[in-house]
């Protein structure tokens, strides 16, 4: 049952989107619904090769053609002020130079804009952008991760780990060595990228797509040499980001020159096909897993070695080797990570960064020892638990990885699996079971929240996060709620402005914990106030009340011995002569967390059904078991889990961005040849929380959890692969040609 939209206390309750009527209305605006007087289209054309120059470049035709304003190039670009400060070129956030959109001749990847055609109408932007002539002098491209790994360098921000001896798993009685690979995945949000970019007296405003308003407010600031004051960036609703949404990309910049230079606010949204690589992807991974251990299971050492790509102009680095620091108790452990720089563009962040690509290495290794071992997979990894964190000897925030591998093995089923591979038929069709862990940080970053309590008890609460999906809004709802004693009802929050209070953007899994808390903290202050208030009012004041005499809830101050004795909020507002109230509160990790490790936990199980003739797959039962601390809402939390578990069956099963690495060019840049999962791939998903609140790391006792769902899954269906066609896949996606062919 829903929660009544009067309930105070609402955190944990199975409560409904708050901007629900809004999106399924169609009165949300996204980045390029957004109405703004005068705008006019940009559509970007994009190179045809992967490296080289532009050798000759005609817009003539292009600028005559009706409707058309102008044709931006690098030719007449604005600029970028950072552009030409070699020092301001570097990102903090990333080490190395971004691109230079529209700066000069040179091509560093396939689908790179070279101009955009501005228009009064997007039809005749359209038109205009096929008149553009371009040619190139092009060099072959070097884009085959395998071809060039010997050339590999450790990132910048170099985070290999050694405890213990390096390579310690070669003395082990049972080991194991394997190689593992993953492909290239692409976001596919169903909002696909845009921006409306506009100018006025020197004011920048951008309505685009971001999962950081402030994040992408401090980076145009720096990119355009612009103080906070004059820069303002907005997006409210966002359809879908994964972390594709999570800096600045070219269509951004696009929008903001084109603005610039034909003196308009500038709308420029990019194609399907353009999405592939000019917003981010999950890179190309090949990692080296060793394993070894005595005889009963005991780990000796694990060695993770981790290959990834990034482009030839920026470096991306990723946490693919996280998982295997902390994951299990190992007294030997070492781990190395190396990037190729290639002719790409570079890659982002994606959902589970690193961690979901690391963890099918790992968790595939791991079950691949269980049967060197003769053991149940599922026994090695209760036998190496990790009861402190490995990596760092602190003890966990909390840790209920033991309680989700015993609900969820005792719901899915798992002693009655049979042990050894083939040994379930139905029909032509063979059945598997296979299991995996995972593990994510959890932690905490600075924010802040305002609140404003108006005269009608009607409570706004603001914070310049986002929500790309998961129910920001609702949550932050409902902490409100609780924490101020107003009801959910009479709350709304504000997000997805950069003027609201500094709040870090929705990725790593952090925003419940970190905006949370601000939002819990400014809420708290708001009815300890009320509460103040209200014993020093004229009717109480003679009453000589203690704090401990009245307490706060669902919209009323009442007294604790007497709860008809009540005052609401308004009455207590108008019997001060108070308008409202208005608060902000900023919070950040005190020294006691960092005593602690704060990671989220999950076990996934599942079943795979493989069609022997065919070696089709069919993910056909999963139960997933998760430790996220308290759970601040059921619905939505449920809701976010499916979201990974239908992304790791795609991510498993289908999903691969392939190349033709002659020309540097994907072959398959749209959704009918880039296999996604659809509701007939989807079996039912258990989800069980284990919903033990976690007070180290916030006041609600929430973790994060937008991640968590993903880690791992990908190897438990690997793993149920090979227990039910004893072949075992070590490369995503698996398609059936593997399962086909030859034995590797």
């Amino acid at each position: 049952m829903e929660t009544p939209a009067s309930t105070t206390a609402s955190i944990g309750q199975p409560l409904s989107r708050v901007d629900g009527r809004l999106k399924v209305t169609g009165q949300a605006r996204y980045a390029a619904e957004h109405a703004v007087p005068g705008v006019v289209h940009g559509v970007l054309l994009t190179s045809t090769v992967a490296r080289g120059r532009i050798r000759s470049l005609d817009t003539t035709a292009a600028e005559k053609a009706p409707g058309v304003l102008a044709v931006l190039t690098y030719r007449n670009s604005p600029g970028v002020p950072a552009y030409q400060d070699a020092k301001a070129n570097n990102n903090p956030r990333l080490a190395g130079q971004e691109i230079r959109v529209f700066h000069d001749e040179q091509i560093h990847f396939a689908n790179q804009p070279v101009a955009l055609a501005i228009a009064d109408t997007l039809e005749r932007a359209q038109h205009a952008a096929t008149l553009v002539r371009v040619q190139y002098d092009a060099t072959p491209p070097e884009t085959d991760l395998a071809a060039h790994r010997g050339r590999g360098r450790k990132p910048q921000k170099a985070d290999d780990h050694l405890r213990g001896q390096p390579n310690a798993y070669r003395q082990a009685p049972v080991r194991i060595e394997q190689e593992y690979r993953t492909a290239v995945q692409m976001h596919h949000p169903m909002e696909p990228h845009a921006a409306i970019a506009q100018w006025e007296a020197g004011k920048l405003t951008v309505y685009n797509k971001t999962q950081a308003p402030k994040v992408a407010q401090q980076d145009l600031m720096r990119m355009f040499n612009l103080p906070e004051a004059s820069v303002q960036v907005y997006s409210p609703f966002v359809g879908g980001a994964f972390g594709g949404s999570s800096r600045i990309w070219p269509q951004e910049v696009a929008a903001i020159l084109g603005a610039k230079l034909v003196s308009r606010p500038v709308k420029v949204a990019l194609r399907r096909d353009q999405m592939f690589n000019l917003v981010g992807y999950r890179p190309y991974s090949i990692q080296k897993v060793g394993i070894g251990a005595t005889a009963d299971g005991q780990l000796v050492g694990i060695t993770h070695e981790a290959l990834g790509q990034t482009s030839r102009h920026e470096e991306f680095a990723e946490r693919i080797i996280d998982p295997t620091k902390s994951a299990y108790r190992c007294p030997n452990l070492n781990t190395q990570y190396q990037l190729v720089a290639l002719d790409l563009s570079t890659p982002a962040w994606t959902r589970g960064p690193g961690e979901a690509s690391g963890s099918f290495a790992l968790e595939s290794a791991v079950d691949e020892l269980a049967y060197a071992l003769n053991m149940d997979p599922l026994a090695l990894r209760l036998k190496n638990f990790a009861d402190v964190d490995p990596a760092t000897g602190k003890p966990w925030s909390s840790n209920q990885l033991r309680a989700c591998y015993e609900r969820g093995a005792a719901q899915f089923g798992w002693n009655q699996r049979p042990r050894q591979p083939r040994a379930t038929r139905d029909g032509q069709w063979l059945v598997g079971q296979g299991m995996s862990m995972g593990i994510y940080k959890s932690e905490r970053q600075k924010a802040a929240a305002r609140a404003q309590l108006f005269a009608d008890g009607r409570l706004l609460v603001q914070a310049a996060t986002a929500d790309a999906g998961p129910g920001t809004a609702t949550i932050m709802s409902q902490i409100a709620a609780q924490a101020s004693g107003v009801p959910v009802g009479n709350i709304r929050f504000e997000l997805g402005d950069s003027r609201l209070p500094p709040a870090p953007g929705q990725f790593g899994s952090h925003t419940a914990v970190s905006v949370g808390t601000a939002v819990h903290a400014v809420g708290a202050a708001v009815q300890q106030q009320l509460l103040t208030l209200a014993r020093s009012t004229p009717d109480w004041q003679k009453r000589r009340l203690k704090p401990t005499d009245v307490v706060a809830e669902n919209g009323v101050v009442r007294l604790v011995r007497d709860a008809k004795v009540q005052l609401s909020y308004a009455d207590i507002l108008r019997q001060h002569n108070l308008m409202g109230l208005d608060l902000t509160r900023e919070v950040e990790p005190d020294e006691e967390q960092k005593k602690y490790v704060g990671k989220s936990f999950c076990a996934n199980f599942v079943e795979v059904r493989v069609h022997e003739p065919t070696g089709v797959v069919r993910v056909s039962r999963v139960v997933s078991a998760l430790d996220v601390g308290r759970v601040l809402n059921a619905k939505t939390a449920r809701s976010q889990v499916y979201g990974s578990v239908v992304w790791g069956i795609g991510m498993a099963l289908m999903e691969e961005a392939r190349m033709d690495h002659r020309y540097g060019w994907y072959v398959n840049p749209q959704l009918a040849e880039y296999h996604l999962p659809v509701s007939a791939d989807v079996p039912d998903i258990d989800v069980l929380f284990i919903d033990e609140p976690d007070l180290r790391l916030d006041p609600m006792g929430a973790k994060g959890m937008g991640e968590i769902g993903l880690i791992g899954f990908t190897a438990a269906v690997a793993n149920a692969v090979f227990h039910a066609t004893g072949r075992r896949i070590r490369e995503l996606p698996i398609t059936p040609d593997k399962l086909l062919g030859p034995a590797v």
